[in-house]
Parts: C-alpha cells; structure tokens; sequence
C-alpha cells in the first residue's frame, strides 16, 4: 500500500489542476453516519422513500424529522477529521483547485475548505416550500429540537424544510454545473469515501477520465468504478491521507 500512496503523492505533485471529489466515508472518522453500510447505515433501519423524499416530506414531514434528528445532533457535535484537515492543507498550499462534496455536514468548510460545491445541498439553512423565505439553521434545528410537531415559516406557515436534496428532489443546478467544469478542467481527480453509486456525482470522475484526468480513488470498500481509476487506495481515508501529505510536504 506504501507504493499506491507514493504514486498519489507523485501525481499530486506533478498536477496543475486537482479537484477533489467526497463522501459520507470522510465523515464517518467524525461520528456521522453512512447511509448504505448494512447494520449501522441510516438505510439500515428506516425506508429512504418514507422518511427523506419529497413525496413524503409532503405527506409526512414529522417522519423526516423524527429520522434527521439524531443525524442532525450528530452534526452538531462533529468535528473535521484528518483527512477533512489534509484537503484543506493541500487548498491552502495551491495543491487542490475544488472540492466536490455529497455530504450534507459542512465539515469541510467547518476544517477551513474555501472553494466547496455541494452537490445534496446542507443544513444550514432551511426553506419555506410555499413562499421559499430563508431562515437560519440556529433558530430551525432549535425548534426542531423543541417541538414534535413540525416547524413552519413564520411568513407565511407554509411548511420548512432544510436546504438538503431530498429522493425526488432536482439537484442544485449551479453546483453541478461547477461541479462538471471542475472534473473538466482537473488533470487530477481524487475521489476520497464514495461509493460511486449515486448519479450524477458518480459520473464526474468518468467525466474527468474523458477529459485525460488521472483518476485516484481512497475508499475502505470496492467501487464499481475501480477498474477505471489509476490508483486505488484500499484504506481508512484519514490515514491514506495524512501519509499522502507528509509525502508530499517532505
């Protein structure tokens, strides 16, 4: 594995252009759960089309919120982690160009990340589904906390929702649309705990490949993209990461 870590930090070197790509994998280190793991995955316990699409947010918003609460609490508490930490080394050292993101928890920006495009959105904010008014996320997850029924938009009283893609849900255009630019432009693409099974941030590294892109990916568990990358790194990302940056910074 040593020699899979050499061959990043020798690609990372020599790129011009290096674009990051994560998952729930980075944050999982940090406490938060992974939706797909079989026993301790949020899928695990609860149906994804009940508790976090739109269909059922609109039938039933107090089961999304029974469920997120404790995803939220976790949130909350959660700290960036060393490989959170290492992308934002290797930003502020003019290594990593963009940092893609399907994670939800702002541990990214919270480790000091400054160009993050997330593609599910986040939550710290929430949104009225009538008249769109905007509010915090202090004052929504607080009331969230509260009160078991669900919140609504002091504007109107049309129900709130936080700024999170749910099942059903279009993704935010200018962020993919970034995003594609990003994977277009990278000569590097680092793919770090994904996956790689939800469209269309799946499709990005393939996207980058076209373009001539070396593709590395770090994840624990196989992808179905691995025979497509040009270096797999088969472990915990925190570590593989962290020994890529003292490669790199010796």
């Amino acid at each position: 594995m040593l020699l899979e870590l050499q061959r990043v930090a020798d690609l990372l070197n020599a790129s011009t252009y290096t674009v990051a790509l994560t998952g729930a994998g980075i944050s999982t280190p940090s406490g938060i759960p992974d939706f797909r793991s079989e026993q301790s995955g949020l899928w695990a316990h609860a149906d994804p089309l009940q508790v976090a699409s739109i269909w059922g947010f609109h039938d039933h918003p107090e089961q999304f919120y029974r469920w997120i609460r404790p995803l939220i609490a976790k949130a909350e508490t959660a700290r960036p982690n060393g490989a959170h930490i290492v992308l934002t080394e290797l930003e502020r050292a003019g290594r990593l160009h963009a940092l893609i993101t399907q994670n939800i928890d702002s541990l990214h920006q919270r480790a000091g990340s400054q160009r993050v495009l997330e593609l599910h959105g986040h939550v710290r904010t929430a949104s009225c589904l009538l008249c769109r008014a905007c509010t915090s996320a202090d004052a929504f997850w607080t009331r969230v906390a509260q009160a078991d029924a669900p919140p609504r938009c002091p504007e109107c009283g049309g129900p709130l929702k936080p700024d999170v893609v749910l099942l059903g849900e279009p993704l935010p255009y200018e962020a993919v649309r970034a995003a594609q630019q990003e994977a277009l432009a990278a000569d590097v693409f680092l793919v770090v705990g994904t996956s790689l099974e939800v469209m269309p941030a799946a499709d990005l590294p393939l996207l980058a490949k076209r373009r001539g892109a070396r593709l590395v990916l770090i994840n624990l568990s196989p992808t179905p993209f691995d025979d497509r990358m040009d270096v797999v790194v088969r472990m915990d990302v925190v570590k593989a990461l962290q020994q890529i940056w003292k490669a790199l910074s010796r």
